[in-house]
């Protein structure tokens, strides 16, 4: 099974593609897509939109997953901005017709780490041992996308927690 992980962004969108043959994941090639133009909001999610889309096309996934929008009540334009990066990213998927699966971030570290709080160079590190990956990858959006991939085929397949060797939820 071929995975898309999505870690969606205004200006940075994480994305990863595994292959997951048996128990061992395999990566397929990972990177961001940037929204590019400066003060346009319509721009940015055209590019967004149009870089997942390519992904999709070039790479050929069987699905898709990506973070659930989190919204902190101190900061609600910046969850209204993240659902309309949200919504392209989903729409790109549909288009392609792939079956989209959200994943709340504490369930992918805790899927990857066992602790729903561990930290970005905590992900990173799990994410290029699971991988057995030379370096971690970078930048941080990309090893979320990544970790949201594997959760994904974890949480599919009822393969255990890499740390927890508990069935996922």
């Amino acid at each position: 099974m071929r995975i898309l992980g999505i870690d969606p962004g205004l200006n940075t969108t994480g994305y990863g593609v595994v292959e997951v043959r048996g128990r061992q994941p395999r990566l397929i090639e990972a990177g961001v897509v940037r929204g590019k133009t400066k003060g346009s909001l319509a721009a940015r999610l055209q590019e967004i939109h149009e870089g997942v889309a390519d992904v999709i096309r070039a790479l050929a996934p069987a699905t898709m997953a990506l973070e659930k929008l989190y919204s902190h009540y101190d900061r609600p334009t910046t969850a209204i901005l993240m659902g309309h990066a949200r919504g392209v990213i989903v729409l790109a998927a549909v288009q392609a017709g792939l079956a989209v699966h959200d994943y709340a971030a504490t369930q992918v570290k805790k899927t990857l780490t066992g602790s729903g709080r561990a930290p970005k160079t905590q992900m990173q590190d799990a994410i290029r041992r699971e991988l057995r990956l030379a370096k971690t990858p970078e930048p941080p959006d990309v090893a979320d996308a990544l970790a949201i991939a594997l959760c994904h085929a974890w949480s599919a397949s009822g393969q255990l927690s890499a740390i927890s060797g508990q069935p996922e939820p």
